[in-house]
């Protein structure tokens, strides 16, 4: 009787760990989350990976951004088995993605790296336009408000938010109750407040100013914020509550009352989304490290 002769097994192919920075234009995207249905910059990443490499995986960002928001700086990660040069990577996929997304850079990354998971803080700016009529290839971008605004009231708003705190009372909760606002003749998305979910909802923002700046098209208005971490619309309902404390509408004094409250109903509107920008996402420097066979 012959002997029956085993199959070699074939070893498992060694998976790399990659960490990706891009930049996008998010306005025609329904934010960063893959949907049923719907074009969202991880969809269409993943589909550009599929079709250099025969592999599908889905690319974890260091945040959902929401539709209509920028990045200047969104990193993701995600696994190859494809053996590919870090350069060749690059430029395969800033030709096969839509002219809205571009790679800045690709490189190998430890296997422990995890966009969301290893980073340590994050950078955000939010755009206003000051002038009386919006440039339409800044209306993208911008927030064009009209508003009368007391600069000095806005910074002592932004500094109220440094620190740790529970920022629940500036976290989305259900995106489709909505109420409107009208501000110069552009609305603001008032949100209500549902039952607050158990996640942690504490914060901790490094820094929160406003600046003026100066541009060729007009007059900016911005704020930057750098925190550990933001909640679900968080940035822009903190925009929104820092222009009612501008316009006159709200005392700084009451921001402490809002925090205590933990209600959404008891802060300001939210924000447009087309306004805002993620421009940095930060690591440790051992977690960021390059791996030794890279």
């Amino acid at each position: 009787m012959p002997f029956a002769v085993a199959d070699n097994p074939q070893p498992a192919p060694t998976l790399q760990t990659w960490k990706l920075t891009l930049a996008y234009d998010g306005t025609d995207f329904r934010g960063w989350q893959v949907q049923p249905d719907e074009v969202t910059v991880q969809g269409e990443l993943q589909a550009a990976l599929g079709r250099i490499t025969g592999e599908s995986p889905l690319p974890q960002g260091s945040g959902r951004t929401d539709a209509g928001v920028h990045a200047l700086g969104q990193v993701a990660s995600f696994q190859l088995a494809a053996p590919i040069p870090a350069e060749n990577l690059q430029r395969a996929l800033n030709r096969t993605l839509p002219p809205s997304i571009r790679i800045l850079e690709a490189k190998t990354a430890p296997d422990t790296f995890h966009a969301r998971h290893s980073s340590v803080a994050k950078t955000y700016e939010y755009r206003i336009y000051r002038g009386e009529i919006c440039p339409p290839l800044l209306a993208r971008y911008v927030y064009p408000c009209r508003l009368s605004l007391d600069m000095n009231l806005l910074q002592r708003a932004a500094r109220l938010f440094e620190g740790e705190h529970d920022f629940l009372s500036f976290a989305a909760t259900d995106p489709d109750l909505t109420t409107r606002i009208s501000c110069s003749n552009h609305d603001l998305d008032q949100e209500i407040q549902a039952p607050p979910a158990p996640a942690a909802t504490v914060r901790t923002i490094y820094s929160s100013r406003w600046e003026e700046r100066k541009t060729e098209a007009g007059e900016l208005l911005v704020y930057r914020v750098r925190g550990n971490g933001f909640l679900h619309h968080m940035v822009r309902n903190l925009v929104g509550t820092m222009l009612d404390v501008g316009r006159g509408h709200l005392r700084c004094e009451e921001i402490a009352e809002i925090f205590a409250a933990r209600d959404r109903s008891a802060a300001g509107p939210t924000a447009p989304a087309r306004g805002l920008f993620l421009i940095s996402v930060e690591y440790d420097e051992e977690m960021n490290r390059q791996p030794m066979n890279a």
